[in-house]
């Protein structure tokens, strides 16, 4: 099976701009599994997903869709988060997916997490990466947002350094390859474009503006509506979503069970690889 980045990239044109993704598996006549990627610096779907999409491809017709405003999909107005569940659909629509399982890292989460409760008929089944809920005893923002936001305000090497090191317990993960490849993309302008939406200082403070405020309630309150078989994975030691955090949606998902992996930070998918991918393959093919 050919997973390497040329052979299974695709594009779909909508009436929102090309959305871009990779697509493997689709002879094995599996249902489909839509691979839904985080945030950050130089962040994109290949690069959260590359070395699990071939396992994945085993099990299910597997697509990983990069997100608008990161660099890859064509840029669209309106905050990150928004604008990545209308992708999601848009695309589902594009390639006629009535119904799809879903993972999603970090932001992705948070965005099938909001696909389930305002679209039930879309989500099959959700596993989720960390970044879903919202802290109870950790500080906020965590360590690892504060890193992200000094690096979104004023961006250079060594704070993006910093920041990766934040992600993962195993800080060898941090390579040469690794930083020149994120610091690249992370200097695009419409992915510098979409962070300081999501991560600038500013931006920050509107939020918090924003919630103190707002007569909608945030989505976290609303994850009572999930009524598909959610699985939770997290990293004892993410430093960017502490694991107190998923003691919310464990508890207000109806549906939900939680796997937590030790040794592992934020990157459960890239540092847990083997062990999430068993976890994952059995949860979905129940």
């Amino acid at each position: 099976m050919d997973v390497t980045y040329e052979g299974t990239k695709k594009e779909l044109k909508t009436d929102e701009g090309t959305l871009v993704y990779h697509e493997a598996g689709e002879d094995k006549g599996g249902e489909p599994l839509i691979l839904l990627h985080g945030s950050g610096p130089g962040v994109t779907g290949w690069r959260n997903y590359r070395n699990n999409l071939g396992v994945f491809a085993e099990h299910f017709h597997t697509y990983i869709l990069e997100f608008p405003g990161f660099g890859v999909s064509e840029a669209v107005e309106g905050h990150p988060v928004l604008t990545a569940g209308g992708s999601v659909l848009r695309f589902m629509d594009g390639l006629g997916i009535e119904k799809a399982k879903m993972i999603g890292n970090s932001m992705g989460g948070v965005v099938g997490v909001n696909l389930a409760i305002k679209n039930p008929e879309r989500v099959a089944k959700l596993v989720t990466i960390g970044g879903v809920g919202g802290n109870i005893f950790s500080a906020s923002p965590t360590e690892g947002l504060q890193l992200l936001q000094e690096f979104t305000d004023a961006p250079d090497k060594d704070k993006l350094v910093r920041w990766l090191n934040s992600m993962v317990w195993n800080k060898d993960l941090v390579t040469d390859e690794l930083i020149e490849e994120r610091w690249a993309a992370a200097i695009d302008p419409d992915a510098h474009k979409t962070a300081a939406m999501m991560y600038g200082s500013a931006a920050w403070k509107m939020q918090q503006k924003f919630l103190a405020t707002a007569d909608i309630p945030p989505y976290w309150a609303m994850m009572h509506k999930v009524t598909c078989p959610t699985l939770l994975t997290w990293g004892r030691d993410d430093r960017v979503s502490p694991p107190d955090m998923a003691l919310m949606p464990m508890r207000l998902i109806p549906n939900a069970e939680l796997h937590i992996f030790p040794n592992c930070g934020h990157w459960v998918m890239i540092e847990a690889k083997e062990a999430f991918e068993r976890a994952v393959i059995e949860f979905l093919g129940r």
